[in-house]
């Protein structure tokens, strides 16, 4: 299945059963002066879904999420969410989000416990509501220690904790992440992964960052940006799919020597997983199985699977931006 999209053509959309997208980008375009930030960009993201937002830096990710939070207003287009065209309503549309933008708007001068009162505040929770709900956040994001310190204090993995917090204090249905693992430690990083999985079984979530390593951990759906234009759409199987360039074969046991490579047809074998050899298959059209395995056995080895070449993700992320002429 492609999922590369030619120059001209509009996002795929995609509507699992009859539910309505929670988040819709309309044919969005954004200029700054005389250069072109966004162009054309459509996209939707329905409940379940963990869109990962990739890009090289400078494509136009923190752009696009910037109008679809209505931000900035975007030249052309429109963005929706829960059906609520955030231009026409932007106080309705903002009630159904939660937003962490790179740069994190924090009063240095406040204690944190007490930012996160007037964040819940201004989104409408108050009394007993509003502290559980960020007593249930401190405990998640391991804020506890530092809910009586001042944010102008905080390190950069704090501040971006704190960051997150404010994103969800009022429990919204759609979240929007952009680099929301910037700054933290490796262990940090995981839990902020699982809480992003836990999130994401009633809401949608956008996860916008140029670290592959981050998509593919969590995410349920890829789309690739690149100078402005959305250039790939689908899952990381459909974007990893089949190279059509042929076939490989995986044995185990006793390597294959030269001359049982060429026999069976079989390039020279690299290693894989442990234990296990990677062959390219040099034959045309589908591999004979049955002559595989017996062959293989024959030469001492055991013939694991034969399937078609992948791309990692990351061979797909150069390719489409090095096409494109983006920033690597």
């Amino acid at each position: 299945m492609s999922t590369e999209l030619p120059v001209d053509s509009p996002a795929p959309t995609r509507s699992p059963g009859n539910l309505a997208p929670l988040i819709e980008a309309n044919g969005l375009r954004r200029t700054f002066g005389a250069t072109l930030a966004v162009d054309d960009v459509s996209f939707n993201v329905h409940r379940g879904e963990i869109l990962g937002f990739l890009g090289p830096n400078g494509a136009g990710k923190s752009t696009t999420l910037r109008m679809i939070t209505g931000l900035i207003a975007p030249d052309r287009g429109e963005a929706r969410i829960k059906g609520t065209e955030i231009s026409e309503n932007p106080q309705s549309a903002r009630q159904g989000f939660g937003f962490l933008p790179e740069s994190i708007p924090l009063y240095d001068e406040m204690e944190v416990i007490d930012y996160l009162r007037f964040i819940g505040g201004a989104r409408g929770l108050s009394g007993r509501d509003l502290e559980d709900r960020i007593a249930s956040l401190a405990d998640r994001l391991s804020l506890s220690p530092m809910l009586r310190r001042r944010c102008g204090t905080l390190s950069k993995g704090f501040r971006q904790r704190v960051g997150l917090a404010q994103a969800l204090i009022h429990d919204p249905e759609v979240v929007i992440l952009d680099e929301p693992t910037n700054g933290l430690d490796p262990r940090q990083i995981i839990e902020v992964r699982d809480l992003i999985t836990d999130l994401a079984k009633e809401r949608a979530i956008i996860f916008s960052t140029h670290i592959l390593q981050e998509i593919a951990a969590i995410c349920t759906r890829i789309i690739v940006i690149n100078s402005g234009r959305l250039i790939a759409d689908g899952t990381p199987e459909e974007l990893t799919g089949d190279d059509q360039g042929g076939w490989q074969v995986v044995t185990a046991g006793k390597a294959l020597d030269d001359d049982a490579c060429g026999n069976l047809g079989l390039g020279q074998g690299i290693s894989g997983a442990p234990g296990e050899t990677v062959h390219a298959w040099n034959g045309e059209g589908t591999p004979d199985i049955a002559g595989l395995t017996s062959g293989i056995e024959s030469a001492g080895g055991m013939l694991i699977s034969v399937e078609r070449s992948r791309e990692t993700l990351e061979q797909v992320y150069l390719r489409l931006t090095g096409a494109r002429g983006g920033q690597r």
